[in-house]
């Protein structure tokens, strides 16, 4: 990749010019990078920490690394995951909780029992 003035840069692959900050190409949607990077607030009990889930576009691009990150940045723990197990994470992930009626959620379950006798 050149740089260009601006915040510019041109994609190896294509020649196209696109902003620094894209990560994939517009005219030939080549990757810009060698790995994606995202990082994740944690719980409030858990104040300063973040998740940072990496996916590398090299040679094993299925390979995806999540690494949990202290205040004081610090990576305390790492594991990577096969695609297979990615995508069973995602699907963890989304799962949604059943509905619950507009009285369990307005008043609670205490108070939806004590109405319905």
């Amino acid at each position: 990749m050149l740089s260009k003035g601006g915040g510019m840069r041109v994609c190896a692959e294509c020649g196209g010019q696109l902003a620094t900050a894209f990560r994939f190409c517009p005219w030939c949607a080549a990757p810009q990078r060698s790995k994606l990077v995202e990082f994740f607030r944690a719980h409030p009990r858990d104040e300063g920490k973040a998740l940072r889930v990496s996916r590398y576009l090299t040679e094993e691009p299925h390979v995806r690394f999540f690494s949990v990150w202290n205040p004081e940045g610090v990576a305390e723990a790492a594991v990577s995951l096969e695609e297979e197990e990615a995508e069973r994470l995602a699907g963890f992930l989304v799962t949604q909780r059943p509905p619950r009626a507009w009285l369990d959620r307005v008043l609670g379950r205490r108070a939806a029992t004590y109405i319905r006798g």
